[in-house]
């Protein structure tokens, strides 16, 4: 019925058995920083097109505190609708929120969580969209 594998694996290289450290390796917690440097960046493009500062500078210290480097900040705009960029926020904020819950980072949850709630309020049509 099932025969063993008598073969080494073919996505082995002949130096893995001889030198184990021939490539860098990455723990869960830096793969978990980069995903969540990677989409706290991605809602700072998204920030910074919708013009809030504030939130933007937030953000900002976030990506570099995880980078270790401040982040590329462009100038590019999209011409897209606030409604559009507020729910691509939103959107962002959540995965963000998601990637620093798991990896236990107080900070960037809750400052996902306040630009989750800030993008909501904007999206329900609220005047007194608060940005923390």
């Amino acid at each position: 019925m099932y025969e063993p594998i008598r073969t080494k694996s073919v996505h082995r290289t002949a130096d893995d058995d001889r030198n184990p450290d021939t490539y860098p390796h990455r723990s869960r917690g830096e793969e978990l920083d980069i995903q969540l440097a990677g989409h706290l960046a991605a809602l700072l493009a998204v920030t910074d097109e919708l013009g809030d500062d504030r939130a933007g500078e937030l953000i900002a210290r976030q990506v570099a505190r995880l980078r270790g480097a401040p982040p590329a900040r462009h100038a590019g705009l999209s011409s897209a609708p606030a409604e559009d960029l507020h729910r691509k926020a939103h959107t962002l904020a959540g995965r963000a929120l998601v990637v620093a819950a798991s990896r236990a980072d107080t900070t960037a949850a809750i400052l996902a969580a306040e630009r989750m709630d800030a993008h909501t309020a904007a999206l329900s049509g609220d005047p007194l969209v608060a940005t923390p």
